[in-house]
């Protein structure tokens, strides 16, 4: 699987433990569900979807995106997600999520 596609699955299970999805996200912007998918894939850019679906997981978007923020800027203060969500999932533990 390629590593963006990984990473989507991942943020796809974060959202559900967080009571959320893609597609509340899609719902609360105005925007086609596949339009968020994309994002989360890494098939497009939108700083705005990449913001929501951050917030909705209570991290910064260039912490769940690194390579799309190389200078640290696109996001605020937030913290990550305390450990006992982030490792879930199996495989080597991602400096995303672990």
């Amino acid at each position: 699987m390629r590593p963006e596609l990984e990473l989507h699955e991942r943020i796809k299970m974060r959202l559900r433990l967080a009571g959320s999805s893609l597609a509340d996200v899609a719902r609360e912007l105005g925007v086609a569900g596949t339009t968020v998918t994309s994002v989360s894939q890494g098939y497009r850019r939108s700083r705005r979807i990449e913001a929501a679906i951050a917030a909705k997981l209570d991290v910064r978007p260039r912490d769940l995106w690194p390579e799309r923020y190389p200078d640290g800027g696109g996001g605020d203060d937030r913290s990550t997600l305390p450990g006992a969500l982030d490792c879930i999932g199996g495989g080597p533990p991602s400096p995303i999520f672990c």
